[in-house]
């Protein structure tokens, strides 16, 4: 243990007891924690008593702040009233069903039914479960492979992690599991050809997918799972046209179609749903984070009632679905939920979020266009992304061995913000819903103080910036 902490320092128990998810579990030892002590609005500190703006929400998922009473005593009230109980055997409570028939009442299409777990990896791996039940309803036992994109994310579950199309969720796991196959990125930026418009690369998105179900035979293909805006694999935001085109080859050859709206529901783009942003008319729906502003774990599957009525055949086939979580629909989750649904509806986050989202794809683009080490600013609504290139005029990515997305987000955090970089040196960023446009500005010019000095480190070490830069 690395001598810089005290022996009974909260970071130096932590390194002692606590294996965390995406980190670097050697380097941890050596390194150790930032121990975050307590929030308030869209700022976090840590237990050395610096402020952080949080530029990503958490994990794209404290959408009301770190501090809404209204969530804590919504929390505390169903506690004292019934702290738990489940939907087994056809048990239920209000909560409950009061969740469900709100989540029904705003889905993007006609929805028939909702399902309750608690996260959004829970909540795909549950998705990819009723497809195939429902599929041997239909008797059509071959019908279920699952079609992903490359760079997509959908969960770390066995399946779930399968269905995801990057290689750090599969390498050393043994993944992806048989019968999960990976389409192309609709990224133009990085995939189009020369002088391929977005409507053409559009197309092309169409017809790998076309020629993907029919290698793979369509009487074996039962769905395809696709996140509105993809988040993890880099916030790439698809072409004009695309997801009319993708749909349409699905509907042809009888492929449910799955909108992963777990990072891009409840107003995260601008609309209620990505789905409506982008144009999805989705078979099933998967929602999480902010259901309940991530303050307790709740995601949802909606389903519309074609997918319904082949569950419910099978299942009194069967005698019993044979699924669920012991958690599924808790009351406390549920009813944090509940609140937060209402908060939104009452504070017109929507009408905010076009706002202030406006504000932060201008000031990206303002900001950081011309910089000689941002290739791309992509982004809609709060969810925004900024790639460094080593040279932005040929597309040329930096060695993955310079660590550079990493270094950077040293930087930022050194700078008072909490920052992601995904999938190599993308900087991405999805604040609580609840920002102001000051506070976005206060957040730009950290960031563009990091971004200089990080320029200034890559000039010193003669690495990273294209000649003319």
């Amino acid at each position: 243990m690395t001598p810089k902490f005290g022996a009974n320092s909260a970071a130096a128990r932590d390194i002692a007891s606590v294996l965390h998810p995406y980190t670097d579990l050697e380097a941890h030892q050596q390194i150790g924690p930032v121990v975050i002590t307590h929030g308030k609005g869209v700022r976090v500190w840590d237990d050395t008593g610096k402020e952080y703006i949080e530029s990503v929400a958490g994990l794209w998922c404290a959408s009301l702040g770190f501090d809404n009473e209204r969530l804590v005593a919504a929390a505390t009230a169903q506690m004292r009233k019934l702290p738990f109980y489940h939907g087994f055997t056809a048990k239920s409570h209000e909560p409950c069903i009061d969740l469900a028939e709100m989540l029904l009442a705003r889905a993007p299409v006609p929805m028939s039914k909702v399902f309750f777990a608690n996260s959004g990896s829970e909540a795909n791996d549950t998705a990819i479960k009723m497809i195939w039940y429902f599929n041997n309803a239909l008797d059509r036992p071959r019908k279920k492979k699952i079609i992903g994109r490359i760079k997509g994310y959908h969960g770390i579950t066995l399946a779930a992690a399968s269905l995801t199309g990057l290689a750090v969720n599969h390498r050393s796991f043994d993944l992806p599991l048989a019968g999960f196959v990976h389409t192309m990125t609709p990224h133009h930026y990085h995939e189009a050809k020369s002088g391929e418009s977005e409507d053409d690369f559009a197309t092309r998105c169409a017809d790998a997918l076309e020629q993907l179900i029919l290698a793979e035979d369509p009487d074996t293909v039962a769905a395809m799972f696709a996140e509105p805006i993809m988040g993890a694999g880099g916030v790439i935001v698809p072409p004009r046209g695309y997801f009319a085109k993708i749909q349409a080859v699905c509907r042809k050859y009888d492929v449910l179609f799955v909108a992963d709206e777990v990072i891009c529901g409840f107003w995260r783009t601008g609309n209620y749903w990505g789905s409506q942003t982008l144009g999805i008319e989705p078979d099933i729906l998967v929602c999480a984070k902010a259901l309940s502003s991530a303050y307790l774990p709740i995601s949802a599957v909606m389903v519309n009632d074609r997918v319904f009525q082949g569950l419910a055949t099978e299942s009194h086939k069967i005698g019993t679905f044979g699924h669920g979580f012991t958690y599924s629909g808790h009351p406390v989750p549920a009813a944090v939920a509940i609140e937060t649904l209402k908060i939104y509806d009452e504070t017109d986050i929507g009408t905010h979020v076009k706002t202030v989202g406006a504000h932060l794809q201008h000031e990206l683009r303002r900001r950081f266009a011309e910089h000689p080490l941002v290739g791309e600013i992509r982004g809609i609504g709060l969810i925004a992304a900024v790639e460094l290139m080593e040279d932005k005029a040929a597309h040329r990515k930096f060695d993955p061995a310079e660590k550079v997305g990493a270094r950077f987000t040293k930087l930022i955090e050194a700078e008072g913000v909490i920052a992601r970089a995904t999938a190599g040196e993308v900087l991405c960023f999805s604040p609580p819903l609840i920002i102001t446009t000051a506070e976005i500005d206060e957040m730009l010019d950290r960031v563009d103080r990091a971004l200089r000095t990080l320029t200034a480190e890559l000039r010193q070490g003669k690495i990273g910036i294209a000649a003319g830069g």
